[in-house]
């Protein structure tokens, strides 16, 4: 049995090696993207935008449908929900599709501030661990959320809420009733699919996904849900 334990730990020795340099290429790679501009300067290049709105400023209901749908845990984890993870591996190797990401929604701003597109895929998404570490060292939950409403996509060359209630529904974000919050939140998902311009029956399909993650997680009854109308 000697050479079966032999085997076993030069693999075990293999995997550290390996693991150890992804790690300390995705350490760089966050390093250098900081190294170009610092989080402090990025963020505060989002907020000066003219159509950043402030969370104040954003319907409670579209609030509620985007934590429901893309991170119901949010204000309960850290940077990272390894539950999450988890249980998207599980989901996806039981339905043999890449149904679920466990991205956390720290996770989605820290992609799109600096690693969306990234070449390189895996020190991507580990750079993108480690400023998500960053992120909600220095910033509250309340401020990682304001932020990723207001830099995700929402097709039609609609990024931020306010371009997306502006362009789709001519609304300001505030004033987005519960129909239209479900609608959007589900959106960003693949914008080039649930655009409700775009796929209006595949927007209201995603719509259902999000409306039933809100009753799941107590933000609508039953009955609220089934009286959502346009």
């Amino acid at each position: 049995m000697k050479w079966f334990r032999r085997i076993i730990l030069f693999i075990l020795a293999i995997i550290i090696i390996v693991s150890t340099i992804v790690i300390l290429n995705g350490h760089k790679l966050y390093e250098n993207s900081l190294a170009q501009i610092s989080l402090s300067d990025k963020i505060n290049k989002i907020k000066s935008d003219e159509n950043y709105v402030s969370i104040d400023n954003i319907s409670q209901d579209y609030i509620n449908a985007v934590i429901a749908v893309e991170d119901h845990r949010f204000k309960e984890h850290g940077a990272v929900d390894f539950i999450s993870i988890g249980r998207a591996i599980f989901s996806n190797i039981k339905s043999g599709k890449l149904n679920e990401g466990g991205s956390t929604i720290t996770q989605q701003v820290a992609e799109n501030l600096y690693f969306i597109g990234e070449s390189d895929v895996v020190s991507g998404k580990i750079a993108e661990v480690f400023l998500s570490m960053e992120l909600e060292k220095n910033y509250s939950k309340e401020d990682i959320l304001e932020f990723y409403i207001n830099i995700i996509y929402f097709g039609e060359g609609y990024y931020g809420i306010k371009e997306a209630a502006n362009g789709y529904y001519n609304k300001e974000p505030k004033d987005l009733n519960l129909y239209e919050s479900t609608i959007l939140a589900g959106v960003p998902n693949a914008p080039s699919i649930y655009a409700p311009t775009v796929n209006p029956d595949l927007a209201k399909k995603r719509q259902k996904k999000v409306i039933s993650s809100m009753v799941k997680y107590g933000y609508l009854t039953q009955e609220q849900a089934d009286n959502i109308s346009e």
